[in-house]
């Protein structure tokens, strides 16, 4: 008997005809819903009443709908972060969720150091007045002159550390976990508390997964703390910042500028006051674009799936010959 897999991944779509001798082989039937950005309750509940297994994305994967899907054996995550599923839930049920630690690790922190060249050197706004017109010098610093504060090192954290160090810049880290002293011994970077950090800190980096600790971490009481100079950027999970607490922190010059990858609500809706502010860099989650990454994240996932599934599954040179 053919086994339902719901492909809803908006990654993962695109690929579905090339995967899907590999579908075939192991007797699976491929559902594919149109997704804009993620699927939420109401629409997974219109798919999920005799689905087998998921390669999702940021889908709302809640008690109420793990109930309504008494067949599923497997979520499989395309990427990374699976905050969006109910994992307590799902282990009472007996439904497997994988994903692919450290998938986006070099892409992400190509991002956060591409935003804080951009407004350590003034280069869109350069840019702007160029093609308005305006010859106009705008002073910027270099980076040895700037310090950074990494919120969350793990394994996007340490690869911005990394790319930081490079440019001289002094980084602060902050996280909930201890760090292996091989990275504190091998790395300059000096971890403490979130005060200090955010005070300090020229720019700061939102590296961290969504939890219970890090909801609303930004709120208008750490942006009042922050440099009125400072840059917030983040990279992560948009409900780790209080966007509303940030665009008034944003109105009021409490910090210079922010740039987001992420939002509370994705996509960001048409009147969000942060569409039109000149001190706000903007991206429609996107910051883990790279086509070495994604094809990885591609064939693991499939993999994670198979073995779930079926108990088998193909290695990734085997997966190549058949797409």
């Amino acid at each position: 008997m053919a086994h339902k897999v719901l492909i809803s991944a908006p990654y993962m779509q695109p690929e579905v005809d090339r995967f899907r001798p590999v579908f075939d082989e192991y007797g699976i039937e491929v559902f594919v819903p149109q997704v804009e950005e993620r699927l939420e309750e109401e629409e997974l509940l219109e798919w999920i009443e005799d689905i087998d297994g998921v390669i999702c994305g940021d889908d709302r994967f809640t008690e109420r709908v793990l109930d309504a899907a008494p067949n599923l054996e497997v979520i499989a995550k395309w990427g990374t972060g699976i905050d969006s599923i109910d994992q307590e839930a799902c282990r009472e049920r007996g439904v497997a969720v994988c994903n692919t630690p450290d998938a986006f690790s070099e892409p992400v922190a190509d991002t956060v150091l591409g935003y804080i060249l951009c407004f350590a050197r003034n280069l869109p706004w350069m840019d702007k007045a160029m093609k308005d017109g305006v010859w106009k010098k705008i002073d910027g610093f270099a980076l040895r002159e700037a310090t950074l504060g990494v919120v969350g090192v793990g394994d996007v954290g340490k690869t911005v550390v990394q790319r930081a160090e490079a440019f001289g810049m002094r980084v602060l880290g902050n996280d909930r976990v201890d760090l292996p002293s091989t990275f504190l011994q091998t790395h300059e970077v000096e971890m403490v508390d979130k005060p200090t950090l955010f005070r300090e800190s020229d720019f700061v980096s939102l590296n961290t997964d969504l939890n219970e600790t890090s909801r609303h971490l930004v709120d208008a009481q750490v942006l009042s703390q922050m440099k009125d100079d400072a840059i917030l950027i983040n990279a992560s999970r948009g409900p780790v910042v209080d966007e509303e607490a940030l665009v008034e922190a944003l109105r009021a010059g409490e910090i210079r500028g922010a740039a987001l990858d992420v939002f509370e609500r994705e996509p960001l809706p048409e009147d969000s006051p942060l569409r039109s502010m000149d001190n706000v860099m903007l991206a429609p989650h996107n910051a883990n674009s790279s086509p070495e990454a994604w094809e990885f994240v591609h064939r693991n996932t499939v993999q994670n799936l198979l073995r779930e599934l079926v108990g088998e599954a193909p290695d990734h040179d085997h997966l190549q010959s058949m797409t």
